[in-house]
């Protein structure tokens, strides 16, 4: 009689702990669920552009008010691995400002800590207060403090900003002006090979609003959807107007 009473009494304390480690197992999985309107980050394209897991869906943002260095720009790779090193395989929220012209979602990016990714980005050096797009006083203030303390591309005498390196970039391909010419004169004027052949180039995302003179535009080449080729007259017909960069 003991021994089956033994029995019982071990078979029902078996089952509380399996009960126990049941609850342990749900509020575990209670916990790891994301919040409402989070979203889990799945890659790091550059320092100032990311994916996130949208309704089962990669979707594409430009943080908001931030330029970052360009990979092959000093501080480019450093300025990826920052970001990455926050948010990579996290949950993070968003406040949503735009679509830009490639269709990416424009967004500030919140942590799971509350802190502000862009925000992140240029107090601790690694990215500029992106002024054409933003007049984020908070965003201007933090590059200022950077600055003064030289932390991280402000430890360089003097950083290029990644919009005067693109357009260097796209200007002067080749990076080897002619003797005796100006960088600009001898470079390949860009906004004449669709001039001459009367050539526009277009990406075809329903965003997009420009037409480009060159083929090998760096905004051209940024293009996510597909891509046509039409006359000048084709696209300015299409209320499209020429890119600010190839145009130049």
């Amino acid at each position: 009689m003991s021994k089956l009473l033994a029995f019982f009494l071990l078979l029902s304390l078996g089952c509380q702990q399996r009960q126990q480690e049941a609850r342990q197992e749900t509020q575990q999985e209670v916990a790891d669920a994301p919040a409402e309107n989070q979203y889990k980050v799945i890659a790091i394209k550059d320092g100032d552009t990311i994916e996130l897991l949208k309704d089962g869906k990669p979707l594409r943002i430009r943080l908001q008010g931030v330029d970052c260095p360009e990979k092959n720009q000093d501080f480019g790779t450093r300025a990826r691995q920052f970001t990455s090193d926050l948010v990579f395989g996290q949950y993070v929220s968003m406040v949503v400002h735009d679509t830009d012209r490639y269709g990416r979602t424009v967004a500030e990016i919140i942590l799971p800590d509350g802190r502000n990714l862009n925000q992140e980005l240029v107090k601790n050096g690694y990215a500029w207060h992106y002024t054409a797009y933003s007049k984020d006083q908070e965003l201007a203030r933090l590059e200022a403090e950077a600055r003064a303390a030289k932390r991280g591309l402000w430890e360089q005498p003097s950083p290029q900003a990644p919009w005067d390196f693109r357009k260097k970039k796209t200007t002067n391909p080749a990076g080897n002006p002619a003797s005796g010419t100006s960088e600009q004169a001898s470079s390949p004027a860009v906004a004449t090979s669709g001039t001459k052949s009367g050539k526009a180039y277009l990406c075809e995302s329903k965003s997009s609003k420009t037409y480009h003179l060159d083929k090998d535009c760096h905004l051209f080449q940024q293009c996510k959807s597909s891509t046509g080729t039409v006359s000048i007259a084709q696209a300015k017909s299409q209320k499209r107007t020429a890119c600010k960069v190839c145009a130049k």
